[in-house]
C-alpha cells in the first residue's frame, strides 16, 4: 500500500510538473505572438505615416498643379485679349512700325511712374496723378520732360504718317473744391482741360497742331472699377496713335485755334 501511495504521489507530481511546462510553453507562445502583433502594428504604423506623407505631398503636388493652371488659363486670356485688342487696332488703323513702338515703350520704361505704353492698342497712358497736382491742369515738372522727349519721337520719320488723339478721363469722384469747380466745374471739362494741357506742351516742344485732335470722357470709361475714393487707374490722359489725316490739314492755320488752346489755369 505504501508503495502504491509513493508512485500516486509521484505521478501527481509529474502531472503536475507537466501541466507547468504546458503552461509555460502556452504563455512563451502568447508572449511571442503578442510581440509578433506589436511589431506588425508598428510597421504598419509607419506604413501609414509613410501614405499619409505621400498623400499629403501628392495634395501639396496638385494644388501646385491647380495654381499653374489657373496662372497658365489667365496668361492665355490676357493674351487672347491683347490680340483681340491687336486685331483690333490693325483693322482699323494698322500697325504702329516696330522702330516706333520700341522708342515708345523705351520712353515709357524711362518714366514708369508718369507714363504706360499699350503697343497693342498703340496707347499712351499719362497718370494723372504724376502729371497733375490735384484738381490742377498744370503739368508737373516731371510730365514736362517726359512730353518733351516725347514729342521728339511724334516728330522723328517713322511718327510722320501719324496723328494724336488726346483724351482726358477721370475717376467718378466729383470736383469738390470751390476754388477747383469754378474753373473746372465737372469732370468732363476737368479731363478735356488736362487733355488740353498736354496737347499744348506737346505743341510747344514742336508738334504740329494740326496732327491732334482733342476730348475727354470724364469718368465714363473707367479702366477698372471705381471704390469709394475713385481710381488711380482712372484718373489719365490717353495719345492714341492713329494714321494721319489729311483732310485740309495742310492748309490749316495754327494762329486760328479757337478754343483748343483756351484751357484754365490754376
Amino acid at each position: 500500500m505504501r508503495r502504491v501511495a509513493t508512485m500516486t504521489a509521484l505521478g501527481g507530481i509529474w502531472l503536475v510538473a507537466g501541466f507547468g511546462c504546458v503552461q509555460q510553453d502556452v504563455h512563451d507562445r502568447s508572449l511571442m505572438t503578442t510581440r509578433t502583433q506589436d511589431e506588425q502594428i508598428v510597421r504598419l504604423q509607419q506604413e501609414l505615416d509613410v501614405a499619409t506623407a505621400n498623400l499629403t505631398t501628392a495634395k501639396t503636388e496638385i494644388e501646385s498643379l491647380e495654381g499653374d493652371i489657373g496662372q497658365l488659363e489667365t496668361a492665355i486670356d490676357t493674351e487672347a485679349r491683347k490680340s483681340e485688342r491687336w486685331m483690333r487696332r490693325v483693322s482699323q488703323f494698322g500697325p504702329l512700325p516696330l522702330e516706333l513702338e520700341i522708342a515708345l515703350e523705351q520712353l515709357a520704361n524711362q518714366y514708369p511712374e508718369v507714363l504706360g505704353f499699350d503697343p497693342d492698342e498703340g496707347v499712351l497712358r499719362f497718370s494723372s496723378d504724376f502729371t497733375f497736382d490735384l484738381g490742377s491742369v498744370q503739368l508737373k515738372p516731371e510730365a514736362a520732360a517726359t512730353i518733351a522727349t516725347l514729342a521728339g519721337i511724334l516728330n522723328a520719320v517713322q511718327a510722320s504718317a501719324f496723328e494724336l488723339h488726346v483724351i482726358g478721363h477721370t475717376d467718378n469722384v466729383p470736383v469738390q473744391r470751390p476754388v477747383t469747380r469754378q474753373k473746372h466745374p465737372t469732370n468732363v471739362h476737368l479731363a478735356v482741360h488736362r487733355a488740353i494741357a498736354v496737347r499744348d506742351s506737346l505743341v510747344d516742344a514742336g508738334v504740329e497742331p494740326a496732327r491732334m485732335l482733342v476730348a475727354g470722357y470724364g469718368p465714363y470709361r473707367p479702366m477698372v472699377a471705381n471704390g469709394p475714393k475713385g481710381a488711380p487707374e482712372n484718373r489719365r490722359v490717353e495719345l492714341l496713335l492713329v494714321p494721319l489725316a489729311r483732310h485740309g490739314a495742310d492748309t490749316m492755320e495754327p494762329a486760328r485755334e479757337g478754343v483748343l488752346t483756351d484751357a484754365p489755369s490754376k
